[in-house]
């Protein structure tokens, strides 16, 4: 990445740069020790659970470019800025398939890396998420990358009644990206519990996905939902062996050399 580095982890804290910024946050899965002290006293902003932010930068949102996309990075309350650099080998995946006409569905999309790097490539894109503040900046995002005359159709929903609609519709994609949080509610105020309504979902999303030529990328950064599980959540609506679906670690290799594991992955690319 042009502007993203983690620079160390450790003591449950992990630190980052994002273009000129240098970050800390926390993290359960930085143990151990810290392998460069002197780096962390470089840091310009700090996160704290309960604390919220401190430090030198904080304010106004900043610019940084990813792959060639610019994008606007922002401290929220929950402590993220807006870039899941775990993200990549997903987006370098999603390149691949997203090629001139395709048709892409971008469930919980937040600040629209994936939208981006799809519409980047040619293919028309509905970007849905729950909460307009997001969408509003997503919107941001594609603006700032010289994307704003794509084919992005940006939704403000609930992705499970949106999806349930779309299948109502007949639509159809070629492809889907959903990266479902653990909890969340919708703007109607519906609850989201990833470990009941990811599967129910996924049974709807199947019913949108051109097979078999289609693709599916599903990510998760919850604990308990490895790569062995999202596999296995994507075998049954799709109909497809678990031998065909790709599955893995999102991860993150520090300049100290340690790996910060941030979720996993099961996409299945299609039969093209």
């Amino acid at each position: 990445m042009d502007d993203y580095e983690l620079l160390d982890v450790g003591d449950g804290m992990r630190l980052e740069r994002f273009g000129s910024r240098i970050v800390v946050r926390p993290h359960p899965g930085a143990e151990g020790l810290r392998g460069d002290q002197g780096a962390w006293r470089s840091a310009t902003l700090k996160y704290e659970s309960g604390r919220g932010w401190s430090g030198p930068d904080t304010g106004d949102p900043w610019q940084i470019t990813m792959d060639e996309l610019t994008i606007e990075l922002r401290q929220t309350e929950t402590g993220q800025v807006g870039l899941f650099p775990e993200q990549q080998q997903s987006w370098t995946w999603l390149r691949e398939r997203a090629a001139q006409g395709t048709a892409v569905l971008n469930l919980f999309a937040y600040s629209g890396l994936a939208t981006l790097v799809a519409a980047a490539e040619g293919a028309s894109v509905v970007h849905v998420d729950a909460s307009r503040p997001t969408v509003a900046w997503a919107r941001r995002n594609a603006e700032l990358s010289r994307l704003a005359g794509r084919p992005v159709r940006w939704i403000v929903d609930d992705a499970p009644a949106f999806v349930a609609r779309e299948v109502r519709r007949g639509r159809r994609y070629d492809g889907v990206v959903l990266d479902p949080p653990t909890y969340g509610h919708g703007p109607r105020g519906r609850g989201w519990r990833l470990e009941d309504d990811l599967a129910p979902m996924l049974h709807l999303v199947a019913k949108l996905v051109d097979a078999p030529n289609g693709f599916v990328l599903l990510t998760a950064h919850t604990p308990g939902f490895g790569p062995d599980h999202l596999a296995a959540e994507l075998t049954g609506p799709f109909g497809v062996a678990d031998a065909d679906i790709d599955r893995g670690v999102l991860e993150v290799t520090a300049r100290t050399g340690a790996t910060l594991d941030l979720g996993a992955f099961a996409r299945w690319p299609g039969t093209r």
